[in-house]
């Protein structure tokens, strides 16, 4: 088995022409297929596909390229698609190595991604960035990287690992494989020209690569402002509505379907009720959950979404292939099946379930009939990736005690209030009791503690405040997936099990945990940046199954409650956060007290 490498077109081009003119005979055929065709929006039957070197040489009736070293594939009864392209996600959010990824995608039909790994940025800066988009370069998988532009998100209200500077993202540009800007969630500071968005945002264009946007506003001059500033699409549009106006203004509209984010069902309407024109349109998964991508799928499972929602299956395919290479200036390799293009192609028996029973890259045979054929190299990070967890010292459970202000018996507090498959949260307020003063988390009003430790530099520095909205009943969970600054974040009813969950989870090397009287029920490790496990996909799936059960055994009945929980430290989406520095009132972007004086 050879690495899968990509020749270069030009390298090989006279090889390609001797295998079409029948002088030379392919290393691979597929016969009587059904081929879709992107280009034109067809599909055309009994049609063969030769190749050569890794790509395509011939389409058509190909029987003159076949000699006595070729190997034949019959794919009558089967649609030849070509591979799909996902134009924006997050590895991280896989909770696997892009390695691991690879695997799990690739036998579900995906053949390259748009990664942009600003979590690992936020952890470990442009070396993090590095080794991701390094391990992804060996891989069968073709893992392009979106350089992060948001590095922490905010400088005034955390602290993370990192930071990213417009120098940064300037040499991040010239590395073979980087396709553009990730996506540019500071929108306010676009809009308002702050030097470091609108310099990154030039470097970017200067390399004449993709501008990729975060806009989930429906301030349509601030949404023309940061399109006129150079940014070219957005995967955040959740109506059909906000999404007619982006296409109406030449904008790439990235419709997303994730394990938490389900926004196929309101904006394809575009298409299948406004009936525009989908050049401009991608399909993205964005974040995907390792359960997800074992039950449902990959990007084959968002195109199979737009397909239930009434879009022609052919259409759909153009929005997660063509489409994704013409918006990343890659479609003279990718995103097609014609002569010259990479041969990433699949074999799918029936277009509406979008399951790949065989997945080709480069040329080779990478995954066919359940079983995946290629070798993965395997790709180890430094000890210092794999040890990122740094606290000046164990925690106890005093660290997770909140002292009142007051002499009272009770006093008000403000809370986080946390909502159900959303990025948002809502501000709340309650009276809890004071015992020996010390503020009390109140489990019967489903308020509990929450605390966010700093772990990147060592300073010891610890802030408390209150949640609800998980219902916990007992005991406590913790987590160094605390977007986007990745934090150690922790949350319980009780001190004791905080401290234990805390200490365990740094042991650990980082990840997630749950612990209820002083037991660990699960625990999810990540050594890979205290993001990613180290493990197969299996495995991890396992793991995270466990953890969702011992969520509902604290009593959470939330859907995905670790991406709910995950966010409650991202101080850039309204209403209210937590981060290392306190509490955050994000509306207004300034720390506020925890405790409500009554004076």
């Amino acid at each position: 088995m050879s690495n899968n490498r990509t020749n270069k077109q030009y390298d090989i081009s006279y090889n390609l022409g001797q295998v079409a003119m029948g002088m030379e005979p392919a290393d691979l055929v597929i016969t009587n297929g059904t081929l879709v065709n992107v280009y034109t929006g067809e599909l055309i039957a009994n049609t063969d596909v030769a190749i050569k070197d890794g790509r395509i040489a011939y389409v058509g009736q190909a029987s003159h390229t076949i000699g006595a070293s070729t190997q034949v594939i019959d794919a009558a009864g089967r649609y030849i698609s070509p591979g799909l392209l996902d134009g924006h996600m997050h590895v991280e959010s896989t909770m696997l190595s892009v390695t691991e990824f690879s695997k799990a995608a690739l036998a579900k039909g995906t053949t390259a991604i748009f990664m942009d790994p600003h979590e690992i940025a936020n952890v470990f800066g442009t070396e993090g960035v590095r080794l991701m988009h390094e391990e992804g370069r060996g891989l069968p998988l073709k893992v392009y990287t979106t350089f992060p532009s948001c590095v922490p998100s905010t400088t005034d209200l955390e602290d993370a690992g990192a930071e990213l500077q417009v120098t940064d993202i300037a040499e991040g540009m010239t590395w073979d494989g980087v396709a553009g800007l990730g996506e540019v969630m500071n929108f306010p500071g676009v809009v308002h020209g702050e030097p470091k968005m609108t310099g990154e945002i030039k470097a970017t264009m200067q390399a004449g690569k993709a501008v990729t946007g975060h806009f989930p506003s429906d301030d349509e001059q601030q949404l023309q402002a940061y399109i006129a500033a150079g940014v070219t699409s957005c995967h955040e549009t959740v109506t059909r509505e906000q999404g007619l106006t982006k296409l109406r203004l030449g904008m790439h509209l990235m419709i997303r379907e994730g394990s938490a984010w389900h926004d196929v069902k309101e904006v394809i309407k575009v298409v299948t009720e406004d009936q525009v024109r989908t050049d401009n349109i991608m399909l993205v998964t964005d974040d995907v959950y390792p359960e997800t991508l074992v039950e449902k799928g990959h990007l084959n499972h968002v195109i199979r979404r737009a397909i239930e929602e009434g879009v022609d299956p052919v259409t759909a395919i153009q929005m997660g292939t063509i489409n994704t290479a013409r918006y990343f200036k890659l479609d003279g390799d990718i995103g097609g099946i014609a002569p010259g293009k990479c041969a990433d192609l699949l074999l799918i028996d029936d277009l509406h379930q979008m399951e790949p029973s065989t997945v080709i890259t480069n040329g080779e045979l990478i995954y066919n009939e359940g079983k995946l054929l290629a070798e993965f190299p395997n790709y180890v990070y430094p000890e210092k990736i794999r040890q990122s967890i740094h606290l000046a010292r164990p925690l106890t459970a005093s660290d997770f005690l909140l002292p009142s202000q007051t002499q009272n018996t009770s006093t008000k507090v403000r809370l986080i209030q946390a909502i159900e498959n959303s990025a948002r949260t809502a501000k709340a307020t309650a009276t809890l009791h004071v015992i020996e003063g010390i503020i009390q988390p109140d489990p019967e009003q489903d308020i509990v503690q929450l605390a966010c430790i700093e772990r990147h530099h060592g300073t010891g520095q610890i802030s408390l405040a209150f949640a609800q909205g998980f219902h916990l009943k007992r005991g406590a969970v913790a987590s160094t997936v605390a977007h986007d600054s990745h934090n150690l974040l922790v949350m319980g009813t009780n001190a004791a099990d905080m401290a234990i969950a805390a200490n365990e989870l740094a042991k650990l090397g980082g990840g997630m945990i749950a612990v209820c009287d002083g037991q660990i029920l699960a625990s999810v490790p990540m050594v890979i940046a205290g993001l990613m496990s180290d493990q197969p996909l299996e495995t991890v799936t396992r793991e995270v199954k466990q953890l969702a059960a011992a969520w509902k055994q604290l009593g959470c009945p939330l859907n995905a409650p670790f991406m709910t929980f995950s966010l409650i430290a991202l101080p850039v989406i309204p209403d209210i956060r937590i981060s290392n520095r306190g509490l955050v009132d994000v509306t207004e972007f300034k720390l506020i007290p925890v405790e409500i004086s009554e004076d």
